[in-house]
C-alpha cells in the first residue's frame, strides 16, 4: 500500500436496504468519495467486512475509519469494530433528522428534495470529518 494510500480515510455506509435513512447515508459517502473529497477517501463495502473477507481487512487494518449508520442500530460501526478496524467516527443519518422535524425524505428507493438536503449536509458534515481525520484531530469515542 503506498504513503499516500495509507493516510485516505475510509469510509463505510451502512446498507440501509429498504429504509430511506440507508440511502440517504450512501448517497452523502458517495459525493464525499466522488466530489467532496476523492483524494482523501477511499469506499469500503459492508458486505465484505460483515462476511470478514481477508482483503478487506488487510485494507482496514491501521486506517482511520468513519461509519455512516442510517439508524440507531449502528451496523457498520459494529462490524467494522469487529475486524478491528479503527473507528475515528461514526455518523448517523437518525442524527441529522433532528433538524428536519416532519421531513419528507423518500422512500427506500428515491429521495425527495427534503431528503437529497439531508444527505447533502450530513455528507457536507462527514467531508469535514474526513479532514479531520487527516490533520490528525482527536477521535470520537
Amino acid at each position: 500500500m503506498s504513503e499516500k494510500n495509507e493516510r485516505k480515510v475510509m469510509l463505510v455506509p451502512c446498507s440501509g436496504i429498504g429504509k430511506v435513512h440507508g440511502l440517504i447515508g450512501r448517497e452523502a459517502v458517495f459525493r464525499v468519495a466522488g466530489e467532496l473529497r476523492p483524494q482523501d477517501t477511499e469506499l469500503a463495502c459492508l458486505a465484505e467486512i460483515v462476511t470478514q473477507d481477508k482483503e478487506i481487512r488487510e485494507r482496514m487494518n491501521g486506517r482511520l475509519t468513519i461509519t455512516v449508520d442510517g439508524c440507531p442500530k449502528m451496523c457498520a460501526e459494529k462490524n467494522v469494530r469487529l475486524v478491528g478496524g479503527e473507528i475515528f467516527t461514526s455518523l448517523r443519518v437518525v442524527d441529522a433528522f433532528r433538524t428536519h422535524r416532519g421531513a419528507q425524505a423518500g422512500s427506500a428507493t428515491e429521495l425527495t428534495s427534503d431528503g437529497w438536503q439531508i444527505s447533502d449536509e450530513l455528507a457536507d458534515r462527514l467531508a469535514l470529518k474526513v479532514d479531520e481525520a487527516r490533520q490528525g484531530g482527536n477521535k470520537d469515542a
